[in-house]
């Protein structure tokens, strides 16, 4: 499964996601200009799939499912040649998610270390992030979770850019 999807410059609105054949498979729906929420929606654009927003005074990402219950947590982890994130899917596992410093490329690997996911960010520079998003492994988690999982990703990077 590939699904291809892009941040806005002006975070509210709504976000199309496309498959490799660029056709649409859901939305991504910004909820806040000012606070960093989301929802994803499928193809036909019922209720939220999952969803995602910052924890209170946090730089922690919360995934929610369909429901609006938390269902895991997006942490970063800095290294010195790595850009690192952890994705505690409750009930299900941890997953590593790696980049090397400056890589536009990222890994998302499960507790055993199998490959998962992968997405880069495919955007021009001084383009909005764009992302394509490859699942690997069909598992336990939704696809669709994955690109809250990215999108809290470049949340994180945009907040610790603000803050320093």
């Amino acid at each position: 499964m590939i699904l291809c999807f892009r941040e806005k410059a002006f975070n509210g609105g709504r976000i199309e996601i496309v498959n490799e054949h660029e056709e649409p498979v859901g939305v991504i729906g910004l909820l806040s200009v000012f606070r960093s929420s989301m929802a994803v929606f499928g193809r036909d654009g019922d209720g939220p799939l999952f969803g995602g927003k910052f924890r209170m005074l946090s730089h922690k990402w919360a995934v929610t499912d369909a429901s609006g219950e938390e269902c895991g947590m997006l942490k970063c982890q800095w290294l010195s040649l790595f850009e690192r994130y952890e994705y505690d899917r409750y009930g299900v596992g941890g997953f590593k998610i790696k980049a090397s410093l400056f890589s536009r490329k990222y890994e998302i690997r499960n507790d055993k270390g199998e490959l998962v996911v992968s997405f880069q960010k495919v955007n021009r520079w001084l383009e909005s992030p764009a992302f394509r998003l490859t699942v690997h492994r069909r598992w336990i988690i939704d696809g669709y979770e994955w690109v809250v999982v990215v999108m809290g990703i470049n949340e994180i990077q945009k907040r610790m850019d603000r803050t320093g």
